[in-house]
């Protein structure tokens, strides 16, 4: 029998986590709830969950807070994360993704737009399971084993810029689209904006250090890897 999908809901509000509870059962999903970041690590602890529905306004750790923590650890930093949050500004949204979330939903919200949104994180979660290893340059990414070097350093990249790192390095010298890159990264039906590829490239830059030059934007068409941009010969 076909394990069901398990979520975890991180939200202080009864009423809320048992509606959300209620509409996932009724949808082959095993519901746990949390009220609080502690008790949400006592859950991960000991069962890791397939997705997360984080609530941003907590009593103790915020739920921005909480999306570091499980990012920073190895076990828990590729499970899917949503934050549930009444904060809709732009600002509060890239303040989110960049804290570790997938996915940013807004409340009130329905019912059947989150679980599609749940369906789409699931979804992506398939495409991460790569074991190959591929170089451009002197940049070199191991999926086997999760690890980017360059020049022979070691580089700590998070999980979605590793996904995104490996598909341009597979793909280098082609311009992509942010939602072509949508598409190939995060996956098919994505509910989030195409801003969150801007957040994600800028993070990958970040983390590649002098190897970031390698990550072109294209003006008004998305952006292209290429293993030897100017910048970097000259360097």
């Amino acid at each position: 029998m076909k394990k069901m999908p398990q979520v975890l809901i991180v939200e202080d509000e009864p009423a809320i986590a048992e509606l959300i509870a209620v509409n996932l059962r009724h949808n082959g999903l095993q519901p746990i709830w949390a009220e609080d970041g502690d008790s949400a690590q006592r859950e991960i602890d000991a069962v890791l969950p397939d997705v997360i529905l984080l609530d941003w306004m907590l009593p103790g750790q915020s739920g921005l807070a909480l999306a570091r923590k499980w990012r920073a650890d190895s076990r828990s930093k590729s499970v899917p994360i949503i934050m549930l949050t009444a904060r809709g500004d732009e600002p509060d949204k890239v303040a989110g993704l960049d804290a570790g979330a997938d996915d940013y939903i807004t409340k009130p919200f329905s019912t059947q737009e989150l679980l599609a949104r749940i369906r789409a994180v699931l979804r992506r979660r398939a495409p991460e399971q790569v074991n190959d290893s591929v170089a451009q340059g002197e940049l070199v990414l191991d999926a086997a084993t999760h690890r980017v070097t360059y020049q022979g350093r070691a580089l700590k990249i998070g999980p979605t810029e590793f996904k995104l790192l490996h598909f341009f390095m597979k793909h280098a010298e082609r311009v992509h689209s942010r939602a072509q890159l949508l598409d190939k990264v995060w996956g098919d039906h994505v509910f989030i904006e195409e801003r969150t590829v801007d957040v994600h490239v800028k993070r990958l830059r970040e983390a590649l250090g002098a190897a970031g030059v390698m990550v072109e934007t294209v003006r008004g068409a998305g952006y292209r890897f290429t293993s030897q941009p100017p910048a970097l010969l000259q360097a």
